[in-house]
């Protein structure tokens, strides 16, 4: 049961991170930085998030409460939000929270240090992953459940790190087709997960549906 769960999580802040369609991102923003160069910002942007996305799973019941929001609604809100990410997903496009606008992409290239941002808020941990953690983390309180989703994030995480790393093999490897086929799979199985979450959200809700 336990491990089904990991999996779950794996899978589900995988495909809404979505880190093999975020390689190109990355290869733009650290264009003309050396290799190692690249690995320190990948290894810091990594860390980073897993730290942002812990502090969402363990702190997010206190959001709930100071803003009075039910764990139902959020469920529904959290997957609506996640179908439009795996709606662009799946026609190849980049979700609008996870790309970067122009003037957006001239800041970060002037700035020193972009680990922090754009890589890691909101490339990494944007609002669809914080939105999928803090869902996953509504109303559970074992420790397993905990344990689950942190086990689950730091090997999304690490994966990050990884596809980052080599991102310049990976863009040498796989063509813009490729990369396409990948992001709409990766659309596919997030659309489930969003569905997953508003039916889960609507029968929190309105109890009658599972009558």
């Amino acid at each position: 049961m336990m491990f089904s769960f990991i999996v779950h999580v794996l899978i589900s802040l995988f495909a809404v991170s979505n880190p093999i369609g975020n390689v190109p991102i990355f290869l733009t923003l650290t264009e003309g930085y050396t290799a190692a160069e690249r690995k320190a910002i990948a290894r810091k942007a990594a860390i980073l998030s897993f730290f942002i996305l812990a502090a969402f799973l363990f702190f997010g019941h206190l959001i709930f409460k100071l803003f009075d929001i039910n764990i139902h609604a959020l469920r529904v809100a959290g997957g609506i939000f996640i179908f439009g990410i795996a709606y662009n997903l799946l026609n190849a496009k980049e979700s609008h929270v996870q790309s970067l606008h122009h003037d957006e992409h001239k800041e970060s290239k002037e700035k020193a240090d972009i680990s922090v941002t754009p890589l890691s808020i909101p490339i990494i941990a944007g609002p669809g992953t914080i939105a999928t953690v803090m869902s996953l983390s509504a109303g559970h309180s074992g420790i397993g459940h905990y344990v689950a989703v942190m086990i689950g994030i730091a090997a999304v995480i690490a994966l990050t790190f990884l596809f980052f790393h080599y991102s310049a093999f990976i863009s040498s490897k796989l063509g813009k087709t490729e990369m396409n086929v990948i992001t709409r799979l990766m659309g596919l199985i997030l659309a489930v997960v969003a569905v997953g979450m508003i039916g889960a959200g609507l029968k929190g809700m309105f109890p009658i549906l599972t009558s």
